[in-house]
């Protein structure tokens, strides 16, 4: 048999896989629609429980993309922080945040700086002792010399 390409969904198919399945119709009648077997859209379905994920939204305060490349623009043209924020109504620790954040004066890119910041959004955020041997011996010790969670947290 025939191997096909891998195939990646983009958000519009993945919108129609979910509207199709919320419906009632069968992976096999979504996978015909992509000329796929229905094993591809099992995979996206059962990635989370059958539940429709929620789209991403970003809170009102967040920096927008436009923001971001206005930040750019007033960046190569040379204006200051200050001058920056007050043209987008920000406050300038907000402006500057944003530019340190992302590379400093020199090395700022708006599309990157987006792009990192909805990386940064997403949930859940792995446990801080799911990569830290140190702090998780750490804290074993204390553990053991009956150190109770609450007095660890707050040594921590």
């Amino acid at each position: 048999m025939k191997q096909r390409k891998r195939i990646y969904y983009n958000a519009e198919q993945r919108r129609l896989i979910w509207d199709r399945y919320q419906r009632g119709d069968s992976a096999h009648d979504i996978a015909r629609l992509f000329d796929r077997y229905h094993s591809s859209i099992l995979g996206i379905i059962h990635k989370t429980g059958g539940v429709r994920p929620l789209e991403p939204k970003r809170s009102p305060t967040t920096l927008t993309l436009a923001e971001r490349e206005d930040i750019s623009r007033g960046l190569a043209a040379s204006k200051s922080l200050r001058e920056i924020a007050r043209y987008l109504n920000r406050s300038p620790s907000t402006i500057c945040r944003e530019v340190n954040r992302h590379g400093g004066i020199k090395k700022y890119r708006a599309s990157k700086a987006d792009k990192v910041a909805w990386e940064n959004a997403k949930r859940p955020k792995p446990c801080k002792l799911y990569g830290n041997k140190e702090l998780c011996l750490i804290i074993a010790q204390k553990m053991e010399s009956a150190w109770s969670p609450q007095q660890i947290s707050g040594w921590l």
